[in-house]
């Protein structure tokens, strides 16, 4: 879904958020999949020392959200809003490494967006299953 021009561009336009400060990262890919990492660190761990459920819907809505961005064209006339992130955390990450978030789309309507995520250990181990709804609004 993502070329390696959008990724560039996204990353430019990343720094200074949360998005860079939970060291997320997407991925260019040539399929329907909108993909990102995001390392398990001090930024992303809770207090056991493996991944904050809140920082995996953080992934899962920055995923989907890049996602309607990249069905709307990077139209700056609409902007691209999460309205209801939900997650059930199936597995206790690994401590160290990385998480992939794959986000597939499920229904693409004129003014809604809804995603399923799947985040991932390195070891391919399903950590949290998610869906995000988004909103597309015309920007005044």
């Amino acid at each position: 879904m993502l070329t390696q021009q959008e990724c560039d561009f996204l990353h430019s336009r990343m720094q200074g958020t949360i998005i860079e400060t939970l060291g997320i990262r997407f991925i260019p890919t040539d399929d329907e999949y909108a993909v990102a990492e995001m390392p398990i660190s001090p930024q992303t761990r809770q207090y056991l020392g493996v991944l904050h459920g809140g920082a995996s819907l953080t992934l899962a809505e920055t995923i989907a959200g890049v996602g309607s961005l990249h069905l709307i064209n990077y139209d700056e006339t609409f902007a691209v809003c999460g309205t209801e992130v939900n997650a059930s955390h199936v597995a206790m990450s690994a401590t160290e490494g990385k998480v992939f978030g794959k986000a597939r789309m499920i229904y693409a309507g004129k003014s809604t967006h809804v995603w399923n995520v799947d985040i991932v250990g390195e070891d391919g181990t399903m950590i949290s299953a998610e869906r995000v709804t988004n909103r597309i609004i015309r920007r005044k």
